[in-house]
């Protein structure tokens, strides 16, 4: 009678073999394809070969071999299976080339070569302490995101029993102190003449990307992205519709959507914002380029928004206001629709913010408030004073 066959994903008698320090364990596996196979672990003692056989054997057992993942499988390579996924969604461009950078920069050269099952609690732990150390918590805890997406990835296809990052101590990004900075109306004012002085700024196009900017609270991505087309000088509205990117391998392009939903946005622009696109900018638009920018580089293609806000922020030093950078100029615009009287509900439209509570929070200056303190604490004067 002959032997009856092995069942699907079991393995037949372990045979040890060897002597002193070298010992190999042998056994058959039945694959999922009904193929049997030949498995064999070596070991420097008879205990330890069989013992490497049968983790090997149980770990066969988790997935269907002839998939590309499985508990042997190296991160480096679960990583990039999970990124062939990740890039084809439809998160926004920059938050793939954030994580993209998180992969080749951190994850894949320091915990790629650890295979799926080794990787512990313990491990990634001092994998991202190791990061929080050299780079801050902020970069740290975008690499524990990636990498916990990667071990999640890796536990769906039981290539691990579980996600181990989860169990990773969470790391807190501590708020920037300080209360909000804007400047005043005469200090804008001042400001933008200042700039029509500055050589340099004039030559690299700033002054009056700082004008939109102060007249719109638009982010230096979304000014660059601002096309004539999207500008009705009649009407004095201006569309938001994207914003400048730069994308690994591909270099700048515009982003179809502002950062947000709330980024999709038709602003009305003040009478001195017209005057500036008028007859500074609109006069010139037919040597913009074929993309028809309205603030182009000089050769007509996409400025890149790095640049730019290093050079606006040149443009600041020159102008004596050197702690100050581009974003002083949203909560600029925020801060005077609040002293204006407007709501935050119609500062957060105008900023393009989904959640009145950014712009309260964080683009709002402080303001000085009359609580009816000072008045009620005049009891406590001494009464010859």
């Amino acid at each position: 009678m002959a032997r009856p066959p092995l069942a699907i994903g079991t393995a037949g008698k372990i045979k040890v073999t060897g002597a002193g320090a070298a010992w190999r364990a042998r056994c058959r596996f039945r694959d999922y394809d009904g193929v049997v196979r030949a498995m064999e672990r070596n070991g420097t003692t008879k205990s330890g070969a069989e013992r490497a056989l049968k983790e090997a054997v149980r770990d066969r057992v988790r997935v269907d071999p002839t998939a590309e993942i499985n508990p042997d499988t190296k991160l480096s390579i679960v990583a990039e299976a999970w990124w062939a996924g990740f890039s084809l969604s439809d998160k926004s461009p920059g938050t793939k080339r954030i994580y993209r950078e998180r992969l080749d920069a951190q994850i894949i050269p320091s915990v790629g070569n650890i295979r799926c099952r080794e990787l512990s609690v313990g491990t990634a732990e001092r994998f991202l302490r190791a990061v929080e150390a050299k780079h801050g918590p902020a970069l740290t805890k975008t690499a524990r995101s990636v990498l916990s997406n990667v071990c999640s990835y890796a536990a769906r296809l039981d290539a691990m029993t579980r996600n181990p990052v989860r169990d990773t101590s969470p790391i807190s990004v501590k708020p920037k102190k300080g209360k909000p900075r804007a400047l005043t109306a005469a200090g804008v004012r001042q400001l933008r003449a200042y700039v029509t002085y500055d050589q340099v700024a004039r030559r690299r196009d700033i002054p009056d990307l700082i004008d939109i900017m102060a007249a719109t609270g638009m982010r230096v991505g979304e000014a660059l992205a601002l096309v004539w087309d999207a500008v009705n000088l009649d009407a004095k509205t201006v569309e938001v519709r994207g914003t400048v990117i730069r994308i690994k391998g591909a270099g700048l392009i515009i982003k179809p959507e502002p950062k947000t939903e709330a980024g999709y946005r038709t602003l009305i622009l003040p009478d001195w914002a017209i005057t500036v696109l008028r007859t500074r900018r609109h006069q010139e638009a037919l040597n913009f380029g074929e993309l028809g920018l309205v603030f182009p580089s000089a050769v007509g293609t996409l400025r890149d928004p790095s640049n730019v806000d290093h050079q606006i922020k040149d443009a600041f030093v020159y102008a004596g206001l050197p702690d100050l950078t581009s974003h002083v100029l949203r909560k600029t615009v925020a801060t005077l629709m609040d002293e204006a009287g407007l709501t935050a509900r119609q500062a957060a439209d105008q900023l393009g913010h989904a959640k009145v509570s950014m712009t309260q929070d964080t683009y709002f200056a402080r303001k000085t408030l009359d609580t009816g303190a000072a008045k009620a604490l005049d009891i406590l004067a001494f009464e010859n004073a």
